[in-house]
């Protein structure tokens, strides 16, 4: 299944979480593997200081495993299907793992693209400034 993940970077957490991601050891030892990497790198910043990203997830509980690797960094502020139930082919009993080779992520992203810059180059810039990832405060970052 899809999750659509509403999160803010905890209040000091942001030089941890960057080193995290650039070292590449954000939720090592996790099952996930490598999805929290690819989850920051397609993450959009909105005006509201939410990170905003699509998380594939298995567990039964919406970002059961996830969860506590996510939390060392970041305040869960929605977790949310990304679609309807019922249009998985995983979770509506079609294809067994469908998840892991849909293109549902894809185009889900692409939709935030559209409305959020990416969240990384913010999360870069605030960290330099000692300050929290918004927008309003540190404007469009060129990538």
């Amino acid at each position: 299944m899809r999750y659509l993940v509403r999160a803010r970077v905890k209040p000091g957490k942001e030089p941890a979480l960057l080193k995290a991601i650039e070292c590449g050891t954000l939720g090592a030892g996790s099952i996930a593997g490598g999805e929290y990497l690819r989850n920051m790198c397609d993450a959009r910043l909105f005006d509201d200081g939410t990170a905003r990203w699509v998380e594939v997830c298995y567990c039964n509980t919406p970002l059961e495993e996830e969860r506590l690797y996510w939390e060392e960094y970041f305040d869960l502020v929605r977790i949310q299907d990304a679609h309807a139930r019922k249009n998985c082919r995983d979770e509506n009993g079609s294809e067994s793992w469908a998840c892991s080779d849909c293109d549902c992520t894809e185009r889900l992203e692409a939709t935030l693209a559209d409305q959020a810059p990416p969240f990384l180059p913010f999360l870069k810039t605030s960290v330099a400034a000692d300050q929290p990832p918004t927008r309003a405060t540190h404007g469009e970052v060129n990538l």
